[in-house]
């Protein structure tokens, strides 16, 4: 029997996200979500989707989860009462996403002792994410020490950004000093759609240039020519770019300065009032956009506001990778809101006929779980709505290391 299946682990903070994928087919064996890890409230939600459990055999587990260790000890224990216990035969790989890489790691890894200790010196990047991630890699290599573990990282589809398009205009003995450039994140997502997106069209991944959308309570935007990242909208950490949930995206950077000086914020101040409560939710008062919807068609002037923000930085970003490709084949529509929120489509997308962007309105209203277009069908170039799959991307790079 040949060992198929990959688990695709997502650590947090406080909570870690699951797949058990086989790898034969694609197929989803089961999923699940553990949170509040480290409270008397923790929560296990685990989900068969094949196997003796069957589909719709969801099941929920209430009570104190003390740490990482025993989150993941209760994972294998609801896969192995479904039969696909972590101890299976079939288990070729556990694949880890990892938030960042830096300029070491531009492709999926195999973790042993030095890569983890490498990943761990790249904490001061991504301080919020690298120590849960590292900590779900030493749980993972514990409980199964002889399959392989395989870092995935979000930075590593953008590794492929020209320098003069990675590097900040800074000084530059200072920007190597402080590994300070736009290293850009949710990699696996952009890597999955642009590829899919390809294929919605029916041609082949070197041939088109996409525009590539991820919208959800974090966004970002990235320019794909031939299936190569050329330019990405976040930079040295999530908070560059489009208006987000709760980030501010692109501010001039002197607004930390006038703060720290005339507001007498702190550092860590700051540091919260952009990425926690800035975006939608700085502006409305919301950072759920169905609810910034609602609340603008009755006509709140300040989510009308926010909403408006949020679409110009979108146009932004669409008309310079416009530019920056030369030529677009499609811009993709992705995640939580850009695959269900067809009014961030239309408005984005208003005025930008002489981009060759035209959208079919009745097929954009049309909600759907496929991947599909939503563009006139004379448009000079496609408008797609591709749900996204970062778990089925990451147990796709894991597998294709793990069996070369």
């Amino acid at each position: 029997m040949t060992a198929s299946r990959v688990l695709v682990l997502n650590s947090g903070s406080s909570s870690v996200k699951y797949q058990l994928l086989d790898m034969a087919d694609g197929s989803r064996l089961a999923s699940g979500l553990v949170e509040r890890i480290g409270e008397e409230t923790s929560r296990l939600v685990h989900e068969p989707l094949a196997g003796p459990g069957g589909a719709g055999g969801r099941r929920e587990q209430l009570g104190p989860i003390a740490d990482h260790g025993a989150a993941l000890k209760a994972v294998a224990a609801e896969l192995a009462a479904d039969g696909m216990g972590l101890d299976s035969p079939e288990l070729a790989a556990v694949g880890h996403r990892v938030v960042h890489g830096g300029t070491r790691f531009t492709r999926p890894t195999v973790i042993d002792d030095e890569v983890l200790a490498e990943i761990r010196n790249l904490i001061p990047l991504a301080p919020l994410h690298n120590p849960a991630n590292v900590t779900g890699i030493e749980v993972a290599r514990s409980l199964r020490a002889d399959v392989p573990q395989v870092a995935v990282f979000d930075t590593a589809f953008h590794s492929t950004m020209p320098e003069y398009v990675a590097r900040y205009a800074i000084d530059a003995e200072t920007a190597d000093a402080y590994s300070i450039r736009r290293y850009g994140f949710h990699g696996t997502s952009h890597a999955y759609v642009s590829r899919a997106t390809a294929h919605l069209l029916g041609r082949p991944v070197e041939d088109v240039n996409v525009i590539v959308l991820h919208l959800g309570n974090g966004a970002s935007a990235s320019a794909v020519r031939g299936g190569v990242c050329v330019e990405t909208s976040m930079g040295l950490t999530p908070l560059e770019g489009l208006v987000m949930g709760t980030r501010s995206g692109d501010v001039d950077p002197a607004v930390v300065f006038h703060l720290a000086r005339v507001g007498g914020f702190s550092v860590d101040e700051i540091d919260s009032l952009l990425n926690k409560k800035s975006g939608l939710l700085g502006m409305c008062g919301d950072n759920d956009m169905r609810e910034v919807l609602r609340r603008a068609g009755e006509g709140d002037e300040a989510a009308s506001l926010a909403f408006a923000a949020y679409v110009h930085r979108l146009k932004k970003y669409i008309g310079a990778y416009s530019a920056v490709l030369g030529r677009v084949d499609a811009v993709t529509f992705t995640a939580g809101v850009g695959e269900n929120a067809h009014q961030v489509r239309e408005a984005a997308l208003d005025g930008l006929a002489g981009l060759g962007l035209v959208l079919d309105p009745e097929a954009n209203a049309l909600r759907s779980a496929e991947p599909r277009l939503v563009s006139v069908k004379d448009a000079r170039v496609a408008v797609a709505v591709v749900p996204t799959d970062e778990e089925l991307e990451i147990a796709t790079q894991t597998y294709a290391l793990v069996t070369r």
